[in-house]
């Protein structure tokens, strides 16, 4: 007698989409039709497993009062302070056995339980549906003990008809989620796994007569400045148009002057789809995108993407998000210039397509699909190349276009991300073309174009970039013809991205390259008690991929990190350069569509980095691509003899939606003269007694040569060559890499444990010399370096000459000096601001007179590493001292050693100490992208050569 069990949990690992479901449809807020939101406090169980528990607790009457409540929209695991389980980051390897369709037993299955009543004022004719919006991974639904249906696809909308189960009161709403399902193969996309319905619950009257779906067309023709509207609806009704006079039936066109829509003027027109059973509100933006003459067009012209990458976070609430949320995304998005997000890797909440409709902002909308760890086995049993799931694939395909059709930000839609190639994203791509062929079809994968309306990469380096915009990329004769964007590149991983000045320059010099979208928008940091922000490893996942997940323009907390400020000054839409000599500035309008009426413009002049006088400067309301030159007022008379600059800004002249009056969009600075350098006569000699050498205002120690203070100001470590800094996500790179990674070659030559041998301190007639060799341990190569100090009586000049000893086959880190402080916390400087810079992210650094204090110079990147460097400095008071440089430098302070800051993991792990470490440095390696893009560009080295710089140090008090 042979016996077998089967569990009642099979639909988890069929390949279908599910079954219950409603067609997918259009998604709208709301309209006259009453709803009902049901999110809000839930019952909660936890399971282990899929099958560990019956059905019951769907029945009426169960008694659940003993379970735990979670918040709905939300996940699970952050909730119920680690009680519920936690959550999982991997990059791109599955946290279970590839065995599709099948996944563990040990499949963590939450039972949700909401029991509600309806609205007395509740209408009893007609029926109701009820929406989910997200749901991860795989959830099974009863309504009043009745099963609707099961459904996977996590970030997509469900809906179920519901009109005959529902009663007046005490309603049971049962969901059954597990984590894990066939559907979780084709949804590893480099995020943390975070199960739970997250997205919004909603009950919706559907009165007789209301609208199911409908699709509105909106071209706009830019030689006539006419648009063309025809909405077509599955129930008969008008569609009236107020602004425009229109009223014409549903399916009918009608063709009217109207003002287009663009990212950069999102005029939306207010209108009404009204049926017999209901009025629902629509946002109608005209425009037309097409493929022409190899370019992407919207509206006649040529769109170059200025865009970013944004996955759905909150450091709380994970990818529940909230309105306000999105909106303050949207926002931060316009202000700094971006104009298109990229949907990585799955259709958002719909609210936020809504929003880049009414702000402005090119969308990518990319579908629910990513199989990044079929990589591991060469994309052998990859289900886009298995037909069993190509049901999945369209109907994941099916419920993104039908949702957001309506949307006129939106310009591609995206097959998914990661994918490899196959059968099933032909049949997707074939399918999205024939329902919307007003829209072009993106995906990465697709080299040779097959499929798609673009050639897309990610991370290609720059010289390859290069190559393809002069279309000397090769490939098929297809993929030449078309336009070039990278969905992804200059990947924003802790301190950087290096590189996107030298990247933009690429994209606006060819007409194929159409741009890009940075990886990504923000880090996606768990808030953690102890930690701060935890990160992949921090929960004990089995598989991780560390910080990998800390990867934005943002911080956790929305903060803008020094990328997202650089990036906004490299795609600013107005290019403001100058020749100061002669008070000349020439002015560049680089939007695609708007001419320059919104922006007023200012000119100040500085002197010492202090303004002296300002003024307005008229400028031509330029039409997009046109150029002008401006004459500035004569510069003020300076008898200092200081160094002069004039600065000009371009500013909202206006509030906006997105920003208020006097926003700054753009700014160019350049200089009047030449920089006048500092005189230094030495005249003082050393004076050698007890132990002890005196030069001016220093005291040195006779034996080491060391500085012990200068003037009342004591010194904690004296100035000595220092090359080494904590190095940054990028300098390490990623393990798959191939190119050098210097990060890694540094730690192998010992870079982070040089040592210092004192040769000689001569106290001559006019300076103290002191002669030392550096080197790290185990190495021939060695740094000679000589320090050579004088005076003038009241301040004293270091002069360091480093002669390079070896072969030295790899770049520095750093170059100069660092020393250390007992007290210092408000510093003032004069050079680049107010943030940091480094060789390859300097594009935003303004010259001019800054504050701060000591712990406000840190960049508070969620694994620390090298950071807070600002170039350009002329001189900087911290102390007690003042420091100038011959030439400029760049500076850095910090309360713990770069050597405790290479050593934590958190920012919770730097603890201040009793000293200010301040480094003052001659020179600095770039930064680059090579977390996962390419390292920084042969310009941007710092070469281990033959140097020579100085200091002036004098006291402030």
């Amino acid at each position: 007698m042979s016996f077998r069990t089967t569990p009642s949990v099979d639909y988890v690992e069929d390949v279908s989409p599910g079954s219950g479901a409603l067609p997918p449809r259009a998604w709208y807020a709301s309209s006259d039709a009453r709803s009902l939101s049901l999110n809000g406090s839930w019952r909660f169980r936890l399971s282990a497993t899929a099958g560990a528990e019956d059905d019951s607790f769907a029945e009426e009457g169960y008694d659940a009062g003993n379970w735990a409540e979670v918040t709905v929209p939300g996940h699970w695991v952050l909730q119920g302070e680690g009680a519920f389980g936690s959550p999982i980051y991997t990059n791109h390897l599955y946290p279970f056995p590839v065995d599709p369709p099948y996944v563990p037993t040990e499949n963590p299955t939450g039972d949700h339980l909401r029991v509600f009543d309806l609205p007395s004022d509740w209408p009893s004719d007609g029926g109701a549906v009820l929406r989910f919006d997200g749901v991860e991974s795989c959830a099974r639904v009863w309504l009043n003990g009745t099963e609707l249906g099961e459904f996977k696809g996590s970030r997509l909308a469900h809906e179920f008809a519901v009109g005959e189960l529902l009663k007046p009161g005490a309603n049971v709403l049962a969901v059954r989620v597990h984590q894990w399902s066939a559907g979780s193969y084709l949804e590893d996309q480099d995020q943390w796994w975070l199960p739970g319905i997250f997205r919004d619950v909603t009950l919706l009257h559907r009165p007789a007569g209301s609208v199911a779906d409908f699709f509105v067309h909106a071209s706009y023709d830019h030689t006539t400045g006419e648009g063309t509207l025809r909405v077509d609806s599955d129930v008969d009704g008008r569609v009236l148009v107020p602004a425009l006079d229109i009223d014409v039936a549903t399916g009918e066109p009608v063709t009217v002057a109207v003002e287009p829509w663009t990212a950069e003027t999102p005029k939306l027109y207010d209108g009404v789809l009204a049926t017999d059973g209901e009025r629902v509100p629509l946002r109608i933006g005209f425009r037309t995108v097409v493929l022409e003459d190899g370019l992407v067009k919207v509206n006649g012209t040529a769109v170059l993407f200025k865009g970013v990458n944004r996955h759905e976070w909150h450091p709380e609430q994970g990818r529940a998000l909230d309105l306000e949320t999105m909106r303050e995304d949207v926002l931060l998005m316009k202000r700094h210039n971006l104009n298109a997000v990229r949907t990585s890797h799955y259709p958002p909440h719909p609210a936020f397509l809504d929003l880049c409709d009414e702000y402005g902002l090119w969308v990518i909308d990319e579908c629910d699909l990513e199989t990044h760890g079929f990589t591991e086995q060469d994309w052998r049993d990859n289900p886009v190349d298995d037909d069993r799931w190509t049901p999945a694939l369209l109907d994941r395909a099916a419920r993104m276009v039908e949702r957001d059709k309506n949307h006129p930000s939106i310009v591609f839609w995206s097959l998914g991300n990661e994918a490899g190639t196959g059968r099933g994203l032909t049949a997707m791509a074939e399918w999205i073309h024939g329902r919307d062929p007003e829209r072009l079809v993106h995906y990465e994968g697709d080299w040779n174009c097959r499929d798609t309306d673009v050639y897309s990469r990610m991370y290609a380096f720059h010289d390859e970039v290069e190559k393809i915009g002069q279309q000397l990329d090769g490939g098929t004769h297809k993929r030449r013809d078309l336009p070039f964007i990278q969905c992804e590149y200059a990947h924003a991983m802790g301190n950087g991205p290096g590189g996107l000045a030298d990247y933009q320059e690429l994209f606006e010099k060819y007409d194929r390259l159409q741009g890009g979208f940075i990886w990504e928008w923000i880090d996606h940091g768990v808030k953690h008690a102890e930690l701060g922000y935890a990160y992949g490893g921090d929960f004990g996942e089995e598989l991780h991929d560390g910080n990998f997940v800390c990867d934005g323009l943002v911080f956790p907390d929305r903060t803008p990190s020094p990328g997202l400020i650089e990036y906004k000054k490299v795609i600013e839409p107005v290019r403001i350069e100058g020749d100061g000599a002669n008070g000349i500035v020439h002015v560049t309008n680089k939007q695609d569509f708007a001419d320059l009426s919104a922006l007023a413009f200012e000119w100040s002049c500085q002197v010492d980095g202090e303004t002296v006088e300002s003024g307005s400067l008229a400028v031509p309301a330029l039409a997009p691509g046109e150029s002008a030159e401006v004459k500035l007022p004569e510069p003020p008379a300076d008898g200092r003899g200081g160094e002069r600059q004039w600065t000009v800004r371009a500013l909202l002249a206006d509030d906006t939606s997105w920003a208020a009056k006097g926003h700054v969009v753009a700014w160019g600075q350049f200089a009047v003269g030449a920089r006048p350098l500092p005189s230094f006569p030495a005249t003082d000699r050393p004076v050698v007694e007890e132990g002890r050498i005196t030069l001016g205002p220093a005291g040195f120690d006779a034996r080491t040569g060391a500085l012990l203070s200068v003037g009342g100001v004591e010194v904690g470590a004296t100035p000595r060559l220092d090359v080494w800094r904590a190095p940054t996500d990028n300098d390490d790179g990623a393990e798959w890499q191939t190119d050098t990674r210097y990060g890694v070659l540094w730690r192998t030559l010992g870079l982070h444990r040089m040592r210092h041998r004192l040769v000689s301190v001569e106290a001559g007639d006019d300076a103290l010399t002191v002669r030392t060799r550096v080197a790290p341990a185990a190495r021939e190569v060695g740094l000679d370096t000589v320090y050579r100090w004088t005076s003038d009586g009241e301040r004293l000049r270091l002069s360091v000459s480093v002669t390079p000893e070896g072969d030295w086959t790899v770049p520095l880190p750093r170059l100069g000096v660092r020393f250390g402080l007992p007290e210092a916390d408000r510093v003032e400087w004069f050079g680049g601001g107010p943030g940091e810079a480094y060789p390859d992210s300097r594009t935003a650094s303004m010259i001019g007179r800054w504050q701060s204090t000591v712990d406000r110079l840190q960049t508070p990147y969620v694994r620390p590493q090298e950071n807070g460097a600002r170039a350009d400095v002329r001189w900087v008071e911290l102390g007690g001292l003042r420091i100038e440089g011959d030439p400029e430098f760049w500076f850095t302070a910090r309360r713990w050693t770069t050597e405790q800051l290479d050593a934590a993991q958190h920012r919770t792990d730097l603890a201040a100490g009793d000293t200010v470490w301040v480094n003052l440095d001659h020179g600095l390696h770039g930064i680059g992208s090579q977390s996962c893009g390419p390292g920084p560009l042969p310009q941007y080295f710092l070469r281990a050569e033959p140097v020579e710089f100085s200091f002036v140090f004098s006291t402030t008090r």
